[in-house]
C-alpha cells in the first residue's frame, strides 16, 4: 500500500496494492501490520458502518465531541467527494478541510483521525459508503457543522440542491460549534 499524507498531514490517503487479471480483482482493504508499520498508528477499530445514499445527498459534517472517532473510510460502489475539517483548536490546521474523490474505481481509503468533523457528497447515481471506527457510536455526544458554512468555504462538487437529513439542515457553525481543545 502507498501511503499520502494530504494537504492536512494528519489525514492519510492510502492506495492498497491491487491484483487484477480477467477475474476481477483483490486487493486488502485493511492490514493492521501494514498500517503500522507506514504510518505508526495503531487503530483499534470497534465498529463497522454501511451507509447508501443517492445522487447529491451530502453526509455531515458530523464528529463525536465525546467518545471521539478516528475513522477508516472507503467506498465500494459509486462516487463521492469525501471532506475533513480539522477542528482540533491547537492544530496548524485548525479550520482547515481537505476533500478527496473516493470511489469504488480508484478503491483510495481515507484515514481520518480523532478531532476531526467528517462529511461526503454524492456524485455517482448511488454510493455504498463503509468506514470502521475507534469508538462507539454516541448520538448524545454528535455534533453537526453546516456542511455549506461559508467560513470553511468547501468547495462541494454538486450540481442543485443537496439532499440532507434532518440533523444536517440545523447543523451548527464553525464558530459556533463545540471544538476539541
Amino acid at each position: 500500500m502507498k501511503v499520502t499524507p494530504t494537504a492536512i498531514p494528519d489525514v492519510l490517503l492510502i492506495e492498497p496494492r491491487v491484483f487484477a487479471d480477467e477475474r476481477g480483482f483483490f486487493f486488502e482493504c485493511f492490514n493492521e501490520r501494514e498500517f503500522r508499520k507506514q504510518t505508526g498508528i495503531i487503530p483499534k477499530f470497534v465498529q463497522d458502518n454501511h451507509s447508501r445514499s443517492v445522487k447529491n445527498t451530502v453526509r455531515g459534517l458530523h464528529y463525536q465531541i465525546h467518545q471521539p472517532q478516528a475513522k477508516l473510510v472507503r467506498v465500494v460502489l459509486g462516487e463521492v467527494f469525501d471532506v475533513v475539517v480539522d477542528i482540533r483548536r491547537r492544530s496548524p490546521t485548525f479550520r482547515k478541510w481537505v476533500g478527496v474523490h473516493l470511489s469504488a474505481e480508484n478503491k483510495q481509503v481515507l484515514w481520518i483521525p480523532e478531532g476531526f468533523a467528517h462529511g461526503f457528497a454524492v456524485l455517482s447515481d448511488i454510493a455504498d459508503f463503509i468506514y470502521k471506527t475507534s469508538d462507539y457510536y454516541a448520538p448524545q455526544h454528535e455534533r453537526t457543522i453546516m456542511w455549506n458554512d461559508p467560513d470553511l468555504g468547501i468547495n462541494w462538487p454538486i450540481a442543485g440542491e443537496p439532499i440532507l437529513a434532518p440533523k444536517d439542515k440545523v447543523g451548527k457553525r464553525f464558530t459556533e460549534a463545540e471544538v476539541f481543545d
